[in-house]
């Protein structure tokens, strides 16, 4: 199967346990991986037989920007759901949301977690 990644999309969102991660807001980081099958844009050079990152980035900018969530498991979960209902032509995708300073009087590049979800089928 083919794939479109689209990697390290910066958004301000208002996510987390604290009251003030969801009052402050902060930077949040998606990177998604795509299962497609990319061979008819591929050979006819056509945007139509594809999917239009610009849309999907658009897509996880209003989930991120204009949704809360206390866990980064559900804002992936929401991207993923929603990415899975909008584009029929997704077999399966990986959603990966990274918070580079949560919160803690520790060190470190941040928390990320990976969602893999695949299409029901039936």
């Amino acid at each position: 199967m083919d794939k479109m990644k689209l990697h390290r999309m910066e958004y301000f969102g208002y996510h987390g346990v604290f009251e003030e991660e969801r009052k402050l807001g902060q930077r949040f980081y998606i990177d998604l991986e795509l299962d497609l099958d990319l061979q008819e844009a591929g050979s006819t050079d056509d945007l139509n037989k594809t999917i239009n990152y610009a849309e999907i980035h658009a897509q996880v900018k209003d989930i991120v920007e204009n949704q809360s969530f206390q866990l980064i498991e559900a804002l992936g979960e929401n991207i993923a759901s929603s990415l899975l209902a909008t584009y029929t032509n997704v077999n399966a995708l990986i959603v990966k949301v990274t918070k580079p300073h949560p919160p803690f009087d520790i060190h470190f590049g941040g928390v990320t977690i990976e969602l893999h979800r695949t299409r029901k089928v039936g």
